[in-house]
């Protein structure tokens, strides 16, 4: 049976008023919850998570992903990248890279998440992480090295490093997976920066290791070694 709101004791009402502005006292006084950049633990220690995978490292490795990921975004949290400690990050990448070496993520999230950061020194530290995890298979991190090139020409400003980068992927990114463009990114950056003797250099060892076999490419390839006329 419902007893009509004017039935019940005026006192009682009085409390479950007093209760109800209570709580919304407290809800109105209280801090939102805050993520702290802090609170990224560092990576369990490799045997300890190759114990932890149990001989299927796969699983592990996309849960360890997920817990990275979910520290940037929380529900109704955010951290900035910028006050992360990015040599943690570099740790845990590094660490899921080693569970699931065949695994291209890490070197996604180093190279278009944690380098989009207004920030030099975090910004190299990521594209640092990619350059020395590249030589573990080339014919497919090279696009993450390229890349890694493109952030260290255009926003830092570091042309040797980006040319460093693409000379890297010229000399070992030699699988047929590999387009045109990305093994002819340093003989163009080389051009750009006016070192056209180097850049013909290397354009001669592509060309005698068949890299180019296309009269189009190489008439592309030696116009822009040609001085630009000036405005």
């Amino acid at each position: 049976m419902h007893r009509p709101w004017r039935a019940v004791p005026m006192p009682v009402r009085l409390a479950l008023v007093l209760a109800l502005c209570a709580q919304l006292l407290t809800h109105a006084t209280v801090p939102p919850p805050m993520a702290r950049a802090a609170d990224l633990e560092e990576p369990p220690a490799p045997t300890a998570m190759l114990l932890a995978a149990l001989g299927d490292r796969l699983p592990l490795a996309q849960l360890a992903t997920l817990r990275l990921q979910s520290f940037d975004n929380q529900p109704g949290l955010s951290i900035p990248f910028a006050a992360l400690d990015y040599g943690r990050v570099v740790r845990w990448l590094s660490a899921l890279s080693d569970l699931d070496p065949d695994g291209q993520y890490p070197f996604l999230l180093a190279s278009h998440v944690y380098a989009s950061v207004p920030d030099p020194a975090r910004q190299r530290l990521m594209l640092a992480f990619v350059n020395d995890h590249f030589a573990a298979d080339p014919s497919r991190r090279w696009r993450w090295l390229a890349h890694s090139a493109i952030v260290a020409r255009h926003r830092l400003g570091d042309t040797p490093l980006a040319i460093r980068y693409a000379q890297a992927i010229t000399e070992r990114a030699t699988g047929p997976s590999v387009p045109a463009w990305a093994r002819q990114m340093s003989v163009l950056l080389l051009a750009d920066t006016g070192e056209v003797e180097a850049a013909k250099i290397l354009l001669g060892g592509l060309l005698e290791a068949g890299a180019i076999t296309d009269p189009q490419e190489l008439r592309f390839l030696l116009e822009r070694m040609e001085p630009q006329p000036t405005r």
